[in-house]
């Protein structure tokens, strides 16, 4: 097998130190390793990391499997994945070292540390795990359009130009205000939306449309707390519009792992969202703005190591 570390030095901002003993730590594993393959590589740009992935398994031997770690945030295992999905000779390791790690949470928070440990990655074995697709992109944890997306793009954009202290001092000031403001946007939280899944029509006025591979968000377990990222299946939730108030306490009951009486619950492989204006689209922490966009689950696209022998954990049939 061969190892391919990449690092995204973003992550690391103000503490080199950091990524510095990561690197020792992985030297120190495989100078005890007999005839050990591995690389570091560290992703300069967004989307470098896939240019990175092809080049090294170009220089692969035939027949090798080649394991990419994702050591950052959110950021670098979007690339990576791009990089590596529907290859069946690689897998992906998520090594979290960013902000968030909304995918790890699906094992437990508890079990997040494990993935940081370089000897139990490279040892550990890879579970099959379904992606995302959009166009040629895919993602691993969800899709949000409507007020969620809105609220962390406008957060994104006050972080990057904020110094973290700032940031957090703001952080929770602003997404109240940030909230608050947007349920009384009625183009982002009252938009009518042409909606088919798996050829259903689904349309209507909406707040939020959660299309989900597994349950979190922003540390938090959502309303679609049974999503699993191996039943081949999206878990989506349509929360329909209603008044500013009632609106904020159903974002609210949502984001605290339980759906309001006004949401509509659906499992699918494809969903087609539409609207007459450019809607703010999250996949994973990636923004984008579209009048269109659909989104095929990929049955199995990627392997996901999976430390500690941990599996994904059944889909409960209990109601919420």
């Amino acid at each position: 097998m061969k190892h391919v570390f990449v690092f995204d030095p973003k992550a690391f901002y103000s503490q080199q130190w950091k990524m510095d003993n990561i690197l020792d730590n992985i030297g120190q594993f495989f100078r005890t390793q007999e005839a050990p393959d591995f690389s570091i590589q560290f992703s300069r740009y967004r989307r470098n990391a896939i240019g990175i992935i092809q080049e090294e398994a170009e220089k692969a031997k035939a027949g090798d499997i080649i394991r990419i770690y994702a050591i950052g945030g959110e950021e670098i295992l979007f690339d990576c994945l791009n990089g590596v999905a529907h290859f069946p000779n690689m897998q992906l390791a998520a090594v979290p070292h960013g902000e968030t790690h909304d995918f790890l949470r699906v094992f437990s928070e508890k079990d997040v540390e494990g993935f940081r440990d370089i000897p139990s990655l490279v040892q550990a074995e890879a579970l099959p795990t379904d992606a995302i697709r959009w166009g040629i992109n895919y993602a691993l944890n969800s899709c949000y359009i409507g007020m969620n997306s809105a609220i962390s793009k406008n957060l994104k954009d006050m972080r990057s130009s904020l110094n973290k202290g700032s940031f957090i001092v703001f952080s929770k000031l602003s997404s109240f205000m940030n909230l608050l403001f947007t349920a009384f946007d009625r183009k982002v939280a009252a938009r009518q939306y042409k909606i088919s899944i798996d050829d259903q029509d689904y349309s209507g006025h909406y707040c939020l449309i959660h299309i989900a591979n597994g349950p979190f968000h922003a540390g938090k377990k959502t309303g679609v707390a049974d999503a699993t990222p191996d039943d081949g299946l999206f878990d989506i939730a349509l929360i329909k519009s209603s008044h500013p108030m009632g609106m904020l306490s159903s974002m609210r009951r949502y984001s605290r792992g339980k759906r309001p009486r006004n949401c509509i619950f659906v499992q699918g492989k494809k969903i087609t969202v539409q609207a007459d204006s450019q809607m703010w689209i999250q996949l994973d922490n990636e923004y984008i703005q579209d009048t269109n966009i659909t989104l095929n689950m990929v049955h199995h696209a990627v392997q996901m190591v999976a430390v500690n022998d941990l599996s994904y954990p059944m889909a409960s049939i209990a109601a919420l």
